[in-house]
């Protein structure tokens, strides 16, 4: 595995060694030992899966009370993965990184605790899995604007793809109003 750290380098790009012959191909995606070994010390303790159609833009994601570490990945299709910065004190606080995940290239990517997470899918369909560090806590759970200016988020939006949004993802707050990390 290569883990490199990304402009705001708590978050990092994870490269499985992906071993394949004719048959298909077998990656591991996570052992503690080396994601240690890269200063990323998790314990997990909730996996997701989310099917989406093209256009689908899910988050900016968090939780307040609960804050979720989050090692993401998309098994089937392609998405614009993006971590937002909402730790006050943070020479990164409110900057973003964003990079594709797909099937076809693999990988992973690491989102700590005290981020904002979400993905655009980019494909016809996309499965996304996810592992957490801490449970689904809805009471805590929190969504920053994904069109926030502030922030400035460049998505890749394909021309005449509509964006389609959750009634909560609808009514995610700005960063200026946003409740966040001490």
């Amino acid at each position: 595995m290569r883990f490199t750290p990304t402009r705001i380098p708590d978050v990092v790009h994870i490269e499985p060694t992906v071993f394949g012959d004719d048959r298909g191909f077998l990656m591991e995606t996570w052992q503690s030992a080396k994601f240690e070994a890269a200063g990323i010390a998790a314990n997990f303790v909730q996996d997701n899966h989310s099917r989406s159609r093209r256009g689908t833009l899910r988050g900016l994601h968090y939780q307040l009370n609960h804050p979720q570490g989050k090692l993401v990945r998309c098994v089937m299709g392609s998405v614009f993965d993006v971590a937002v910065d909402l730790r006050r004190g943070s020479p990164s606080f409110g900057q973003w990184v964003g990079l594709e995940l797909s099937a076809e290239n693999r990988h992973e990517l690491w989102v700590p605790a005290g981020f904002a997470h979400g993905f655009l899918v980019l494909s016809d369909s996309a499965d996304f899995v996810y592992k957490c560090s801490d449970y689904y806590d809805p009471g805590s759970e929190r969504t920053l604007a994904w069109n926030d200016p502030t922030v400035g988020i460049r998505w890749p939006i394909p021309p005449g793809v509509e964006i389609l949004l959750s009634a909560r993802d609808q009514a995610g707050v700005h960063l200026r109003d946003a409740e966040c990390y001490a």
